[in-house]
């Protein structure tokens, strides 16, 4: 790969793994470099865990949100009772303990992905990795 100056001025390596915990560094570098593919690379595929982190998490808000209303709806149908208040608790909890674990994966991700970066290395992440190759190819 090529780690060579990017077009910011910084080694390519240092480049591309900047990308991955400062997401509008990732922008820059994907705008202002036009010759270092595994800056591009590397750019393009921090963004697109970025916005695939931002996007299934909405979708578990609103949908772990709808659960809890309808659980809540549920148990106010069936007379109410705590039972209902009980189980929606449980799924709060379960829910949070969900998007903690969420969290944690994007995380690793990021720091896993930088410091393969940072190591030269064309580490490719399942899904967005082989987009990020073919959209920058």
């Amino acid at each position: 790969m090529d780690t060579e100056k990017s077009g910011l001025g910084l080694d390519g390596n240092v480049a591309a793994a900047l990308g991955y915990p400062i997401g509008i560094f990732a922008i820059i570098a994907l705008i202002i470099d036009k010759e270092n593919r595994f800056v591009k690379f590397h750019a393009l595929q921090s963004l697109l865990l970025h916005v695939a982190f931002a996007v299934v998490g909405m979708v578990l808000v609103v949908v772990f949100a709808v659960v809890v209303i309808v659980i809540a709806a549920a148990a106010g149908a069936a007379g109410g009772g705590t039972a209902g208040g009980a189980f929606s608790g449980i799924f709060v909890m379960i829910s949070f303990l969900i998007g903690l674990a969420f969290t944690l994966g994007y995380v690793i991700a990021l720091i896993i992905s930088a410091v393969n970066a940072y190591s030269g290395q064309k580490f490719m992440l399942p899904v967005i990795g082989g987009l990020a190759d073919k959209w920058t190819g």
